[in-house]
């Protein structure tokens, strides 16, 4: 996928390519028009903004909620945009995430928070509640029903979200169905845009390094933070990759140590036997 681009692509998982046609005069390629139930559907990443936490939502029990209620100190949030009775992308993506969850030693309600919200503003709070069990279940993670929170709302509050996020939908009246692209968007602990994870599979080790790095190295262990100086995030695989000079530092400063610890452990070794002659 094109970093930064646009995005696009039906419920139902169809990914649309705009195709190049050769014009049988000039030879030159001419670009397909986008269909139009896919206008202005796809992703516009807006790195860094900072989400509207005062918008107000409704859990699965029907309660309202803020949506800066989920955000705590020292614990990212991974947001997803779907709705509960997506015929086929929705449950992709999500199918998709619980699998990499699955490969974490982290807890949702623990060391982070997820926040699925319906773009579809007819679905209720009880239809929010029975995909939750159903993921829940999949999941099969104690204590997770803490951290994940399925979320409703009015078709106003629904779209700031998406705006802020950067994430186009449309709704088809002739096939009941909405028009959107599947990713999910990793956030600070106070509720900026960090991340975004593309598709419907997403790397157990991109999503574990995403929050890490979401978090500004507050959760994870040394290893982890050590890995984000080793990897880097290509927007344009949707996932971390290597980066050779930093791990040529890394790797300098690991030699410059054993020296140091080498001479260190002869100089000790010298002043003790000088002592020994003394006596």
């Amino acid at each position: 996928m094109i970093a930064g681009g646009r995005f696009r692509c039906a419920a139902g998982a169809a990914l649309w390519s705009l195709l190049g046609l050769a014009s049988a005069t000039a030879g030159a390629e001419r670009m397909e028009p986008v269909p139009k139930e896919l206008q202005e559907v796809g992703i516009t990443e807006h790195l860094d903004a900072s989400l509207p936490l005062q918008l107000v939502f409704f859990d699965e029990e029907g309660n309202e909620v803020a949506l800066g209620s989920f955000f705590e100190p020292s614990r990212p949030v991974i947001l997803t945009l779907n709705y509960y009775e997506c015929p086929m992308l929705c449950t992709l993506q999500l199918n998709g995430l619980v699998k990499a969850l699955k490969e974490l030693d982290w807890t949702p309600g623990r060391e982070f928070e997820i926040v699925t919200v319906s773009i579809d503003p007819a679905e209720k709070p009880e239809l929010a509640k029975a995909k939750k069990e159903v993921y829940l279940a999949q999941y099969a993670r104690p204590g997770a029903s803490a951290g994940w929170h399925f979320l409703t709302g009015t078709g106003e509050n629904i779209a700031a979200l998406a705006d802020t996020v950067g994430f186009g939908y449309r709704y088809d009246p002739k096939t009941r169905q909405f028009a959107h692209a599947a990713a999910a968007f990793v956030l600070t602990p106070d509720g900026r845009l960090s991340r975004y994870l593309y598709g419907i599979e997403y790397s157990p080790r991109t999503v574990r390094l995403s929050l890490v790095e979401a978090a500004g190295g507050k959760i994870g262990s040394s290893f982890d933070r050590l890995l984000l100086y080793c990897y880097h995030y290509d927007a344009s695989r949707g996932r971390y990759t290597m980066v050779a000079v930093n791990i040529m530092r890394l790797g300098g400063l690991v030699t410059v140590f054993a020296i140091l610890a080498f001479v260190g452990g002869y100089w000790v070794r010298e002043a003790r036997g000088r002592r020994r002659k003394a006596a």
